[in-house]
């Protein structure tokens, strides 16, 4: 009880600037604030990667509740799986003797590749990243914490006993002069503990106090192989990552070939527009083409019109072309034997091929 109302005195007249106060070494407040870093720093991507991983939050509650009940949580499909699913469901709806059902099959199975490699990507990322981070947070900074309170208890355990000590002296050193006859008040000589007393359980408290200290500092110093630990779970991650992304791409580029072979396909170039520049006139105009091809006599197909979006100013190199400029909307088809790298456009009244490389083709 005496403890408790000791610190609690002190931490009280600390606040009130009423009280000294024991200050660790500069090397020790270091230390503090390196491991106060850590764990901020640590929550704050831990918690960000959680939501990178599973950008469901109702997902994320439920694998939380999971783990603390330590059960299994049931498989889930990722996104790109479900959409994989319906994709290739509606494929055999409207038949695969259909070019809409045929792609959707295509592409679906494409997709579930995706989600399946986004599953392998969110297992490994979170054995090798977050289960490393997550085991800082609930184990080692748990500990550092636990010392660190116990820590500061005995500080304010050490600076009450020091200002014990501090009035027992004055008290004694008043006791010890020779006495006023003119003091109109009476001296009080009974004192609450003497000197001796209070300096004997100084030495204990200053021991205590020590001993934690140097506890403490072990547990902060670790903090470095924390953060070594840390340095290769991020190598790994990365690793991890550039993998999921590498299989991407290459799932991507092996479906935008498969669908490139398909008949009357249309060329996937909007994410080739976006990060290639526009290639001049000169490189697309096909002068064989234009002496076989004759606008005027093309007709737009009953079905297989899209619109198409311009991206780049494109001027016509003869009466064949179409001119272009940035941000219109026009429409778009293919005709038998024309090279893939163009479409014919419509624009009102005006007709004439265009290149696909210009086009972000629409929905």
């Amino acid at each position: 009880f005496f403890f408790y109302y000791f610190s609690a005195s002190q931490f009280t007249e600390e606040k009130l600037g009423q009280a000294e106060k024991t200050e660790l070494d500069v090397t020790f407040e270091n230390l503090l604030l390196r491991a106060d870093a850590t764990k901020l720093w640590t929550e704050k991507i831990f918690r960000q990667t959680e939501v990178l991983l599973q950008p469901n939050p109702s997902a994320r509650i439920e694998e939380f509740l999971y783990e603390k009940l330590d059960m299994k949580a049931p498989s889930r499909l990722t996104n790109a799986e479900l959409l994989g699913q319906y994709m290739q469901d509606a494929g055999k709806e409207f038949g695969l003797d259909s070019p809409y059902g045929n792609t959707l099959m295509i592409v679906g199975d494409c997709e579930s590749r995706l989600g399946a490699a986004e599953r392998d990507f969110i297992q490994t990322s979170a054995i090798s990243f977050l289960s490393p981070l997550r085991n800082f947070l609930e184990g080692d900074w748990r500990t550092i914490s636990k010392e660190r309170r116990l820590l500061e208890n005995l500080r304010l355990d050490l600076d009450s006993c020091k200002a014990r000590v501090k009035k027992a002296k004055q008290a004694e050193a008043k006791a010890a002069t020779p006495p006023d006859f003119q003091e109109t008040r009476p001296r009080n000589y009974v004192l609450s503990a003497s000197a001796s007393a209070a300096e004997h359980e100084l030495r204990l408290a200053q021991t205590e106090f020590d001993r934690q200290a140097e506890v403490t500092r072990l547990l902060l110093e670790g903090i470095s192989s924390t953060h070594v630990n840390h340095l290769r779970c991020l190598h790994e991650f990365v690793e991890a990552q550039a993998a999921f992304y590498k299989q991407c791409h290459h799932q991507m580029q092996e479906l935008q070939k498969e669908l490139g072979r398909l008949p009357n396909a249309f060329s996937l170039n909007s994410a080739y527009a976006e990060t290639n520049p526009a290639p001049s006139s000169d490189d697309l105009h096909s002068p064989a083409e234009s002496d076989t091809l004759k606008i005027e006599e093309v007709q737009a197909p009953a079905t297989g019109t899209r619109k198409a979006k311009v991206l780049y100013d494109y001027d016509a190199a003869d009466s064949s072309e179409l001119s272009l400029l940035a941000d219109e909307l026009i429409t778009v088809y293919t005709v038998p034997g024309m090279d893939s790298d163009w479409l014919i456009g419509e624009r009102g009244n005006q007709k004439g091929k265009v290149p696909v490389t210009y086009l972000e083709l629409l929905s």
